[in-house]
């Protein structure tokens, strides 16, 4: 009989580390292929183990703008039947802060996304040098 020792914190923390830096390079893959003159939109979806349930663009914007339609966003989490969701834009421009339309939609989204059960994990803004979580900012 083969018994497993449970993984040590350590390793834990260490796994997540992996599984994170893979989703941000997943993302940032997508978010900044050419051409990257214009906002992209992209959500991951997760299960109730917040394991991967897929994930799907939500958009191409302007310049410097990316309209979310929240209702096609929520119905395709639905239809995952997602408990939690990330969302992901790019900022061509470089600047890898959130805009103030940024955090008031996030905000919107995240209280919509309650009433649904489902939880707005992050929103990550994505440039080419820099990767920006307004979860971590504290705006989530």
């Amino acid at each position: 009989m083969l018994t497993l020792a449970p993984q040590s914190d350590k390793a834990q923390r260490q796994a997540a580390e992996r599984c994170a830096a893979g989703l941000i390079a997943y993302l940032r893959s997508v978010l900044l292929a050419p051409p990257v003159t214009h906002e992209r939109g992209h959500a991951v979806f997760l299960d109730a183990a917040q394991g991967w349930a897929g994930d799907a663009p939500f958009g191409m914007g302007g310049e410097a703008t990316l309209t979310l339609r929240m209702r096609s966003l929520l119905g395709e989490a639905l239809r995952r039947d997602a408990a939690g969701l990330i969302l992901a834009h790019s900022h061509p421009s470089g600047q890898c802060r959130p805009s103030g339309r940024d955090i008031t939609a996030t905000r919107r989204l995240a209280e919509i996304a309650r009433a649904l059960d489902i939880t707005l994990v992050d929103h990550l803004i994505f440039t080419r040098d820099a990767v920006y979580s307004m979860r971590a900012g504290g705006l989530l």
